[in-house]
Parts: structure tokens; C-alpha cells; sequence
């Protein structure tokens, strides 16, 4: 490519780059040109909807209902707020949007987008002064009609409540009066509410539809809760009262304390409430009375809870009674014999003052869990306590009395294992003795033409180590940690004893194995000759492991892997 096409293609490149930022810019300029006049003519719009045609409407309809100073007074300031809205304010939002307008055409859209904010900024708040002012405006046009929707809504409550005092009038006859009596207010406001309509008279029929809101919202809850208040105070709480008193008198003629239910005192201030309730409900006051009742029948049935409780506690009572009763009696009686013993175990076993002291302990214990049962016993009996507690008293009487048995039975099973020590011991002693004759018929069996100097030496320190168990067993008192000793001692000693006599044994047998089995090759072989020579002259010295090392080797010569073939026959 030479360098002139390649100057040209450049050229057009950037020409091209140029053009297309150009086109760019001009499209973005073009986009925020028109957001802006659309934003301008939004303001335009917004302007002309706030002085409303439905404003200066109400204004003339409020004009023809002025019967009075006081509706006077309020259309002055509301045609006064009026014009100072489309006067004042809007020119000024208007010579604001000309100005806007101006930069538009100027280009000059840096200065035009504050002053949109600006503009945005009061029409709002001059359109919130316009819907307040029309809304003012319309409470009174539009009061009539209303205040008419609003009293047929109250009219259809109020026969509905006229229903259900008819229907139901001899459960409303503790408060006929004050209820007739605000049934004739009601209907009186109602006169009042139709006379104020006709002289237009609006600022006060607002107070009187608020009034008979009021009431018939009152005589609502009155009649829905007098009927459930008359039957809780007259009928279901008296009921329960009286039931409950018949039970308390029963429980008590058969020896159950309830004083800590208060019961009495509950019923007097039972009685007060519902007296204040009733009063109360005679000027038509119900409030909180529905809940207040609910609260006190709760409370009367939860009693009936307590009572079953006391009952089961009764039973679980009696049964603690009985179980604790026996149960301290037999660990009474095997201590007692325990104890009587303690002096001849201490003997027979060498047992200090602190190692039998738990039968101590345990015999005060049994005291002190007895003293606290004949009291609890003697409470029960004088019914100064409810059965709830006693049965509480007794659970931990019990819990304790447990743990004196655990300890007891403890105690037992370490004094019993004394004397398995012991019979362990002798049981020991025979097996031991055993042993150690089979070691001695062993050595004599085999004919050994040497004894190991070691065998007499273990054999002498087993001897004595058996006649020290012995000695340990016939003393008395047994010290069982000596005795457990001597049992260890001599048992390891007999052992040591047989283990060195077998394994001599065995080794001697190995070895004349060999020599017998290398025979065969003396003539043959000078070598395996003079080996075996070697070997019977230690076998007959007692070095009998030695012995059976030069065998083998002998043999080994002639006859590679003969240890291995000796040992299997040996086994």
C-alpha cells in the first residue's frame, strides 16, 4: 500500500470519527431539548389545574347555605385564601414559567433547569394549599349529604341494638331505666339532628351526628356485654362460690388444710367486685367489667385444679408414709446388727476407727431421717399444713433415706468383700500349692542330670513366700492389704519358679534331641563329632541352652535347616 492511499484512507477515518461524535451530540442535545420542553409544558398543565372550575363550584354553593355569623366568617376567609391563591401566587408561578420559557428559547438551559426545580417547588405547594382549601369548602357542601349517609348508618345500628333489647328485655332489667333513658337521648338527637339540617345550620349538626356516634357506640358495647355480665355476676359466679364452699367444707371435715388458698378472703373481695360491677353497670359504666368477671371465674375454676391436687398430694402422702415407714425400719434393723458387729469386724479384718465410721453415720442418719418423720407425722395429724406440703416434706424425707440406703448397701458390699479376700486367699493359697508340686514332679519326671542353681534359689523364696500367705491367714486379725500381698507375692513367686523349671525342661529335651538326631553323622564327620562331644559334656554340666546351640550347629553342617526341622518336631 503506498503512502498517499494510506495518507487518504486516514483522512476519511477521521472525517468519519468526526461526523459520527457530531451526530452524537446533536442527537443527545435534540433528547434533553425535548425532556426539557416537555417539562415546561407539564408545568404549563399543572398551573392551570389548580384553580379548579369545581372550586369557585363549592365556593358559590357554600354562598347560597350562609344562614349565620359564623358560616359568614368562614366563607370571608375562604374567598379571601381564594384570591390570594389565583391573585398573588399564581402570577408569580406564571411569570416564573414565562421566564423558563425565555431561557428555553435562549438555549441557555443551565440557568432553565434550576428554575424548573424552582417552579416544580412552589406549584406543589400551592397545590396543597388549593386541595386544602377546596377539601374545607366541600366539609360544608357536601355535609349534607354526608352527614344523611352517616345518620342512616347510625339508624341501622341503633334498631339493631332496639332489636336485641326487645328481644331479650328481661335480661336488661337491672338497667332498664338508665338504658330506656339514653334510648329516648338518642332519639332525641336524632329530632335535633333533622331540625339543624333544615336551617342548614352545618357547624352543628357535625357535633350532633358526633354525639349520637358516640352514644349509640356505648349502648352497642352496653347491650352486647350486660347480657354476659348479668349471667357471670347473678348466676355462674355465685354458683361457683357456693359449690366451691360446699367442697372446702367437705375437704376440711376430712382433715385437709386449705388455708393457704386464701379461698375466704378471695370470695369477700369477690363479692365487693361484683357489687362495684353492678353499681357501675346501673349508670351504664361497663368498663372493664366483662373482664374483670372472666378473670374471677378463671380464678374460681383454677381452684378446682387445686383441690385435685391436694387430693393427689393426700395419696402421695399416705404412700410416702408407708414406704418411708418400712423402708427406715429394715435399714434401722440391718444397721443396728452392723453396728453390734462393728468391733469384731474392726478385729477380724484390722480395720481402723475411719474405715467403720460410715456404720456411725449411717445410724445417726436413720435417726435424724426418723426424728423428721414423726414431726412431719405429727404436722399431718394436727392439720396445721396442706396436704401439698407434707407431700413435698415427705419426697425429701424419702430422697434422703435413699441415699442413706445407697451408703448402707455400700458399707455391706465393702465389709462382704472382706471376707471374699479372704476365702479368695485360701481358694488361692491350694492353687498356688498346686503349681508348685507340678513343678517339682516335672523336674523329677525328666531326670535332669544337672539342676539349674537358680531353681533351688526361686524354689527356696516360693517356699517362704507360702509359708508368709499362710502365717497372713492364720493371723488374726486378718490385715486384708497384707493378705492381698502375700497372695501377689507368693503367686508370682511359684510362677517364676515354674516358668524357669519348664523352660529348662524344654530346652533340655530340645537339646538331647539334637545329640541323639547328630549321631548319625559321628562317623561321617570329624567335625559334627567333636561339636557333639562339646554339647553332651555341657548338657551333662546343666548348661543346657549352650548344649543345644552346638547341636544344632553340628547337625547345621552337615544337614542345613535342621533347627527349624527339630523345632517343628519338637512341638
Amino acid at each position: 500500500m503506498g503512502r498517499t492511499t494510506f495518507l487518504l484512507l486516514a483522512v476519511a477515518y477521521y472525517v468519519l470519527t468526526v461526523i459520527i461524535v457530531i451526530v452524537i451530540l446533536n442527537l443527545i442535545n435534540r433528547r434533553e431539548k425535548n425532556k426539557l420542553k416537555h417539562q415546561i409544558d407539564e408545568l404549563e398543565k399543572e398551573k392551570n389545574l389548580i384553580i379548579s372550575a369545581s372550586m369557585l363550584s363549592e365556593l358559590n354553593k357554600v354562598e347560597a347555605l350562609v344562614n349565620n355569623d359564623e358560616m359568614r366568617i368562614k366563607l370571608d376567609d375562604w374567598k379571601k385564601r381564594f384570591s390570594d391563591i389565583r391573585d398573588k401566587e399564581m402570577p408569580k408561578i406564571t411569570d416564573t414559567i414565562n421566564e423558563i420559557e425565555e431561557l428555553f428559547e435562549d438555549h441557555n438551559f443551565k440557568e432553565l433547569k434550576g428554575l424548573i426545580l424552582k417552579a416544580d417547588f412552589d406549584l406543589n405547594n400551592l397545590r396543597t394549599k388549593a386541595a386544602f382549601l377546596l377539601d374545607e369548602i366541600k366539609d360544608v357542601t357536601l355535609s349534607e349529604e354526608r352527614n344523611r349517609e352517616t345518620i342512616t348508618k347510625l339508624k341501622a345500628q341503633y334498631r339493631e341494638i332496639m332489636a336485641t333489647y326487645k328481644d331479650y328485655e328481661d335480661d336488661y332489667a337491672i338497667i332498664k331505666v338508665p338504658l330506656e333513658l339514653q334510648f329516648e337521648n338518642v332519639d332525641k338527637l336524632f329530632q335535633t339532628f333533622e331540625v339543624a339540617m333544615e336551617n342548614n345550620a352545618y357547624t352543628e349538626v357535625g357535633k350532633i351526628v358526633k354525639a349520637i356516634a358516640d352514644i349509640i357506640d356505648n349502648l352497642k358495647v352496653v347491650v352486647e356485654e350486660t347480657r354476659p355480665i348479668v349471667n357471670l355476676g347473678k348466676n355462674l359466679i355465685p354458683k361457683k362460690i357456693e359449690d366451691i364452699k360446699n367442697i372446702v367444707d367437705k375437704m376440711t371435715r376430712e382433715g385437709y388444710n386449705l388455708d393457704y388458698l386464701n379461698i375466704d378472703y378471695n370470695i369477700s373481695e369477690a363479692d365487693k367486685k361484683i357489687q362495684d360491677i353492678f353499681q357501675r353497670l346501673n349508670v351504664l359504666n361497663i368498663e372493664d367489667s366483662l373482664f374483670e368477671l372472666k378473670t374471677m371465674h378463671d380464678y374460681f375454676d383454677s381452684l378446682y385444679n387445686d383441690f385435685d391436687k391436694e387430693r393427689i398430694s393426700k395419696k402421695i402422702y399416705e404412700d410416702y408414709s408407708r414406704s418411708i415407714l418400712i423402708k427406715a425400719t429394715k435399714l434401722e434393723k440391718v444397721n443396728n446388727e452392723l453396728y453390734k458387729k462393728i468391733d469384731d469386724i474392726k478385729y477380724s479384718y484390722d480395720l481402723t476407727d475411719d474405715e467403720v465410721a460410715v456404720i456411725t453415720e449411717i445410724k445417726e442418719e436413720i435417726m435424724n431421717i426418723r426424728a423428721s418423720y414423726d414431726k412431719i407425722v405429727d404436722t399431718a395429724r394436727s392439720h396445721i399444713l396442706s396436704y401439698s406440703k407434707l407431700a413435698r416434706e415427705m419426697e425429701i424425707i424419702n430422697g434422703k433415706l435413699v441415699k442413706t440406703e445407697e451408703k448402707l448397701n455400700g458399707a455391706l458390699k465393702n465389709l462382704g468383700s472382706l471376707k471374699e479376700d479372704e476365702l479368695r486367699a485360701r481358694e488361692q493359697l491350694e492353687e498356688i500349692k498346686k503349681i508348685l508340686n507340678q513343678t517339682k514332679d516335672k523336674i523329677r519326671t525328666f531326670k535332669l542330670p544337672t539342676v539349674p542353681k537358680n531353681y533351688y534359689v526361686e524354689l527356696a523364696e516360693a517356699m517362704e513366700a507360702i509359708d508368709e500367705l499362710i502365717k497372713a491367714l492364720d493371723k488374726r486379725p486378718i490385715s486384708i492389704k497384707i493378705l492381698n500381698l502375700r497372695v501377689d507375692t507368693a503367686r508370682d513367686l511359684v510362677l517364676k519358679v515354674y516358668n524357669t523349671i519348664n523352660e529348662t525342661v524344654k530346652t533340655a529335651r530340645m537339646a538331647e534331641a539334637a545329640i541323639v538326631y547328630g549321631n548319625r553323622y559321628r562317623v561321617t564327620n570329624k567335625e559334627v563329632d567333636f561339636s557333639l562331644v562339646k554339647a553332651e559334656n555341657m548338657f551333662m554340666k546343666g548348661n543346657f541352652k549352650s548344649s543345644l546351640e552346638n547341636a544344632i550347629n553340628a547337625i547345621n553342617i552337615v544337614e542345613p535347616g535342621i533347627y527349624k526341622r527339630l523345632l517343628e518336631e519338637y512341638r
